[in-house]
């Protein structure tokens, strides 16, 4: 018996329609000899399987439906929400209540990588990479004085939401004045914003996942833009260079993967990670900035992790089939 599938898409951030665009990557991914996949899509309270040409009602009481031949469970949870519910553990707790495997990390992993502030200052205690400097800023909550954050963070400074899977609300500030309007933005994405002190050089990313109580590290890709970061823009109309192996020397190479690594296993992933840094410095003597910790990155044909994954030679469907089968 093949097991059955819920490749799980949609979420309520600004970035519902891309995950959909990743469910479809992973249709195509997963092997359809072995499994029997269905997308369930997610937007606030409304739950549907897309199911032949139709389009059903999930039960949340148990996460199955019914159609013309009969009720339907399923074995397994592919994750691909980007944001909130899925990427923040909302969505892990409800299927560990359920007793439903899935294939991130655990609702603890999931909500602090969510949270950018709070990751940040967990990881600056094991001291194995740079961080920016940064502020918190809470909605409704008393906050630093526009100057006060410009002379501890300079300018340009970015300002992002602090939780959230998705470039939408994040300003490369380059003037006191535009702050409060780029925070505002920000608040428009989540009740909490982060100011983060602006790092220059190289922009890379690293993606990797368990193997076998192994991890499997893929190729390094560099991102070259000519926008002012890369913002959705960049990321999904094709205005960047998506470079893969990384123009970076061997030992920064090896450096950053083993960074990946070692994030990987003290936070204690599942599934595929994608890690973001930016190397300053020196070439082989760089310092690796860490941006941001992506636990379900994108999954189209064209996403950073595919590319990696036929860069490091191996077939994306025994990836899946590897993170499917880890769970049982």
């Amino acid at each position: 018996m093949k097991r059955n599938i819920a490749i799980v898409a949609g979420g309520d951030s600004s970035e519902h329609d891309v995950s959909l665009r990743s469910a479809a990557g992973l249709m195509s991914f997963i092997d359809a000899e072995k499994y029997t996949c269905h997308v369930v899509e997610m937007q606030g309270q409304e739950w549907h399987v897309c199911y032949g040409d139709e389009k059903l009602p999930i039960d949340k009481n148990d996460f199955s439906f019914r159609a013309a031949d009969g009720h339907h469970t399923f074995d397994f949870a592919y994750i691909t929400i980007h944001g909130t519910p899925g990427e923040n553990g909302i969505l892990q707790g409800y299927f560990d209540l359920l007793g439903i495997p899935y294939s991130t990390s655990d609702v603890f992993v999931e909500a602090l990588t969510f949270n950018k502030f709070a990751l940040v200052n967990y990881l600056r205690t094991f001291k194995m990479c740079g961080l920016s400097d940064s502020v918190l800023i809470r909605k409704n909550a008393p906050r630093p004085s526009d100057e006060k954050i410009v002379a501890r963070l300079g300018l340009p400074c970015f300002v992002k939401p602090n939780g959230g899977g998705s470039s939408f609300g994040v300003t490369k500030v380059k003037t006191q004045a535009a702050l409060a309007e780029a925070i505002a933005r920000a608040m428009d994405e989540d009740s909490e914003v982060m100011i983060e002190k602006l790092l220059v050089g190289t922009e890379v990313t690293c993606g990797c996942y368990a193997k076998g109580g192994e991890v499997v590290v893929f190729p390094i890709t560099e991102v070259v833009t000519d926008q002012e970061f890369f913002d959705y823009d960049a990321k999904y109309n094709g205005k960047v260079d998506e470079i893969t192996p990384a123009r970076i020397h061997p030992d920064t190479a090896r450096r950053v993967a083993e960074t990946t690594k070692h994030i990987y296993h003290m936070l204690g992933c599942y599934g595929i990670i994608r890690i973001d840094y930016i190397l300053s410095g020196e070439p082989g003597q760089e310092t690796i900035n860490l941006l941001e910790v992506n636990t379900t990155p994108g999954m189209t044909a064209t996403s950073f992790i595919p590319q990696q994954v036929r860069a490091a030679g191996l077939d994306i469907k025994d990836v899946m089939t590897d993170i499917i089968e880890g769970r049982f």
